[in-house]
């Protein structure tokens, strides 16, 4: 029993140490260690640097209003979603979650179509902070709508309607009744956006140019186009702390704030829409969901056809020597990141169920640790990641050419999915089923295999689907370790961006459109499969 238990806790633990923590400090001491000792003046250098200080500002700045506006901008969504039953709302919540797991290459391409230089809407922000803005509430909003809107849908009516039989108005009854109840998962949801928006790097490379620049795009930049690794390991590590102090502050912040709330079954909650000003509400919300979801993706695949030769951008595709790369043609590249998310989101299932099943069965300060470390890579730069793995996986065994290299890569940013919707899941099966196999003679791994795995093969199958459709999309780290005749669609996407001429970027659109298409159909195979409550951020 202490062997198999052993096993399912060496398995992450060996993966993340070998593929997180030695490439991330072998990339840190590698800029901070100077004549054997560590040398803290790339430390000095940042912290003097006007420019680089600019950057930790903007970096910061950007990101708390980034998350302002998210939540603004969901929070009519996650009410008519929580309060209203109405035809297509499956629908509607599986489309909202396709932002959320788009590649970021996918979502800037968007938006310079959609409020670029040839705007059908006449409006021009490219390289503005405003469109920046845009694409992070597109990318973002999915996170607050399912998670306050996953409270809301249980909250009791009845207690608004009686401050409203008191004598308050709407409003009133909203800010002190129905606001305080939310605000814990306001603070969570605002939370996670902040993470996503203080780490950005795919949207704003894009669309920022060299204009705009958060710490993230800062250190690919030092670290590519100026080879100067120290500054690039200094600016990871403020990186590091400023995540890590957001972490702590939530943390603290749920502790004190924790609240025993009585909730109602959704279906007791949500109901049909019978007055006018109800109807109103859902048809308004399904109109400003199209405006700020559906809208930039409808340009993004209209950019993609050609007027006067409809589909000329995608048989351009398939022609060698027009594609992302001297090496390879656009249609190779497609099949590059289908056969690298497939071998991805296996490599994810087998770490991550064997961490999930740790965590399910463990309690006490051991348990929570363990928990935490899993979530560590979803806390660093992706940058520091790839480049680390490109600079320290050259033993026992020299990785750093091989294209296995990116499915390692992208498991490694899938586990901390598949662990949170694997735990919940195997959190439920009775207890006394295990005991009763134990009693019989069944060894840890497999009562695993035989009751928890069948319970959980439908979470399995929706972690399964996640973790390729974070494969797809993932930017930050292959932009280190893809080679180039090994391109993903997103590196082919980036790099047909960054040529001049119609042809090039007719082709990012149509390239953008396909891997938009094939994410799409992901997330909407996931919502048919997702139990109640499993997928809830």
């Amino acid at each position: 029993m202490k062997i198999g238990r052993g096993l399912l806790i060496g398995i992450p633990v060996g993966f993340l140490t070998v593929f997180y923590l030695y490439p991330v400090a072998s990339i840190l001491l590698a800029g901070l260690v100077e004549g054997g000792g560590l040398d803290f003046t790339p430390f000095g250098d940042v912290l003097t640097s006007a420019s680089l200080r600019g950057v930790a500002w903007f970096t910061l700045w950007q990101a708390a209003a980034s998350t302002a506006l998210t939540v603004l901008a969901a929070m009519p969504i996650a009410y008519v979603f929580a309060r209203f039953e109405f035809p297509g709302k499956r629908l509607l919540s599986a489309l909202l979650t396709v932002p959320f797991v788009m590649p970021t290459v996918v979502v800037g391409s968007a938006f310079l179509a959609l409020l670029g230089s040839s705007s059908p809407l006449g409006i021009n922000l490219n390289r503005t902070i405003w469109i920046i803005f845009a694409a992070h509430v597109f990318y973002n909003v999915a996170v607050v709508v399912r998670t306050v809107g996953g409270l809301w849908s249980h909250l009791d009516p009845r207690m608004e309607e009686a401050a409203r039989s008191l004598g308050a108005n709407r409003w009133q009854a909203f800010r002190t009744v129905t606001l305080p109840l939310l605000r814990p998962a306001i603070v969570a949801a605002g939370s996670i956006v902040f993470l996503f928006t203080f780490t950005s790097f795919g949207v704003i490379l894009i669309l920022g140019g060299l204009t705009y620049a958060t710490l993230e795009v800062e250190i690919y930049r030092q670290t590519t186009v100026f080879l100067n690794l120290p500054i690039a390991a200094a600016l990871a590590v403020f990186q590091l702390v400023g995540v890590t102090a957001v972490l702590w502050v939530y943390s603290r912040y749920q502790r004190h704030r924790e609240v025993g709330l009585s909730l109602l079954p959704r279906l007791a909650v949500a109901r049909r829409p019978s007055t006018p000003r109800q109807r109103l509400a859902v048809a308004g919300m399904i109109a400003y969901l199209g405006a700020i979801v559906v809208l930039p993706l409808a340009v993004l695949v209209a950019r993609s056809l050609d007027t006067g030769n409809l589909w000329r951008f995608y048989r351009a595709l398939t022609e060698t020597g027009s594609g992302s790369t001297a090496f390879v043609s656009p249609a190779e590249a497609i099949g590059n990141s289908l056969w690298i998310a497939g071998l991805a989101t296996l490599i994810a299932l087998i770490v991550g169920m064997s961490a999930a099943a740790v965590v399910a069965y463990s309690s006490g300060p051991a348990a929570r640790t363990f928990d935490l470390f899993l979530m560590l890579p979803l806390g660093t730069s992706a940058v520091t990641i790839g480049f680390g793995m490109l600079v320290a996986l050259d033993w026992p065994i020299d990785l750093r050419a091989n294209v296995l290299l990116i499915p390692l890569a992208h498991a490694l940013v899938a586990i901390p999915f598949v662990v949170r919707l694997s735990v919940p899941v195997m959190r439920s099966v009775q207890p006394r089923l295990r005991e009763a196999a134990a009693v019989l003679g069944a060894s840890p791994l497999r009562i695993w295999r035989e009751i928890d795995l069948p319970i959980a093969a439908r979470a399995l199958a929706v972690s399964a689907g996640f973790a390729f459709a974070i494969s797809l999309g993932e930017f930050g780290a292959t932009s280190f370790i893809a080679r180039p005749d090994t391109p993903t669609l997103p590196i082919a996407i980036f790099r047909l961006l960054g040529r001049p001429g119609a042809l090039n970027f007719g082709q990012a659109m149509a390239m953008s459109t396909i891997l938009m298409a094939v994410t799409a159909a992901v997330v909407l195979l996931v919502d048919r499969l997702r139990i109640r409550d499993i997928g809830e951020f």
